[in-house]
């Protein structure tokens, strides 16, 4: 007997009855403001291109980390995911999902996808062994319709402003389109500059050259290599960017010399380089970074403590990125403290820090963002996205750092359909740390109220807006 699917809605509220009807009540404020996605990765030619999604696989399962991972740790073959070569079909990759669908018990990926399968594509059936192809026809069918292409989601889902993640060659020219189009000012890149910045990375001097070519700037030296990201940055910036997006295993922001700097980078062109001298390049141009986001005001966003591709062969077999990434201890307070020397109080300047290392939220990153004025702290993210993270990270950091120390909540996704299920959870999450501070006494209803609006909407605009 098929298992029927449906959303509570009081889902993810407290548990204790008068705390849920409080939560209820500030959620009610918050449920339908439209959602500001100053971080993600979502495709910009997916947008420009407006083309109907494929299928339910294409969709829901295969470019989502969260859902492949999950599988990989169970045995799945990665063929059975539409990840490297001899991919399964897509109603079979469906299926697959669907069979495994109890694997998700408990993980922030349920909520989430429950929340797609109902509220997006109208199912009323859990996923099972039993119901997948009935599933695939009936989200087929809904995918088919005009009114479920990239753009109308916009609309459906009620996204005011959405960023994407570009590297920094990129010719922004999807972003042209969405402009010609009349969504320049919707949709939105973000300058990713990481393929060119760590000069360790496999295929390091190719970016390089790709970077010069984008600028039109010779970059065989060092001064054109900065000079041609100054050019990008720019770009970017006409492009209507409000942001940078920098993710590093480490926090390094030691500075070098320009000799210094030059000597390595010409040494990294050679291939004549060390791991310590790449690890220091990589450190001094978050430096550069910074300084480059005084001039020019775009926002700076740092995404350390992942160690990507844990799995070599993975990579190897599928390429960089697929949700290979594990969490690695991270420190801030004596790695930042040169760039927060020379930037952490310049009203030019905003640095937006996420992590996946819990322990420095209220060790290290909320004592930063409660001195430096131009430190905020990002939301919880990757692994941290989940519910009981979503309210550590309020209880760890709100009393040293406060509310509006912090960006609101940003989705970090490729599976666009997830974005409104991703807000919603965060926004539930937030009114019930609230409904706990009105009933300590601690603050009126009438504040957590206006607080739950602040995180869900005016914080985030208000962080990422250019110095």
């Amino acid at each position: 007997m098929p298992t029927a699917l449906t959303l509570h809605p009081d889902r993810a509220l407290p548990s204790e009855p008068a705390a849920r009807a409080l939560a209820r009540r500030i959620y009610s404020h918050t449920a339908a403001l439209p959602i500001v996605s100053m971080h993600g990765h979502v495709e910009a030619q997916a947008l420009a291109d407006d083309a109907p999604f494929g299928d339910p696989a294409a969709l829901l399962v295969t470019p989502d980390h969260y859902v492949t991972r999950m599988l990989y740790s169970q045995g799945v073959p990665t063929h059975q995911l539409g990840v490297g070569e001899n991919p399964a079909t897509a109603r079979e990759i469906w299926r697959t999902f669907c069979n495994h669908w109890h694997l998700f018990r408990g993980t922030p990926s349920r909520y989430w996808l429950e929340h797609e399968l109902v509220e997006v594509f109208g199912v009323s059936t859990a996923p099972s062994a039993e119901s997948a192809d009935a599933l695939f026809d009936q989200i087929s069918a809904v995918l088919a319709d005009p009114g479920f292409r990239p753009r109308a989601l916009l609309e459906r889902f009620g996204i005011e402003l959405l960023a994407t993640t570009d590297p920094a060659a990129s010719q922004l020219e999807h972003h042209a389109k969405l402009a010609a189009d009349g969504f320049g000012e919707r949709v939105i890149p973000t300058f990713r500059p990481d393929a060119v910045t760590h000069p360790a990375r496999p295929g390091w001097a190719s970016d390089v050259a790709l970077l010069g070519r984008a600028a039109g700037i010779d970059t065989g030296d060092y001064t054109g290599y900065l000079a041609a990201l100054r050019q990008r940055r720019n770009a970017f910036v006409e492009a209507g960017a409000l942001a940078t997006d920098h993710g590093h295993l480490a926090t390094d922001t030691t500075p070098l010399s320009p000799q210094q700097a030059s000597s390595i980078y010409r040494n990294a062109l050679d291939g004549e380089l060390s791991a310590e001298a790449a690890e220091a390049f990589t450190g001094h141009m978050l430096f550069v970074m910074a300084q480059m986001s005084a001039e020019d005001g775009l926002v700076m966003q740092l995404h350390p403590g992942v160690l990507r591709d844990h799995h070599p062969g993975a990579a190897a077999a599928l390429g960089p990125d697929r949700g290979w990434d594990i969490p690695v201890r991270t420190e801030f307070t004596r790695s930042l403290r040169p760039l927060l020397e020379q930037f952490g109080m310049d009203p030019a300047f905003r640095l937006i820090l996420f992590t996946v290392d819990e322990t420095t939220y209220s060790r290290e990153l909320a004592p930063l963002a409660g001195v430096y004025s131009a430190v905020r702290l990002g939301a919880p993210w990757w692994f941290l996205d989940s519910p009981h993270a979503m309210r550590r990270f309020r209880e760890a950091a709100t009393e040293t750092a406060g509310f509006y120390n912090t960006s609101g909540f940003v989705d970090d996704t490729r599976a666009y359909a997830s974005i409104p299920a991703r807000h919603d959870l965060s926004r539930r999450i937030d009114a019930g740390y609230l409904a706990s501070l009105v009933l300590e006494h601690r603050l009126s209803e009438e504040e957590a109220t206006e607080t739950a609006l602040d995180l869900a909407y005016h914080l985030p605009k208000k962080a990422y807006a250019r110095r």
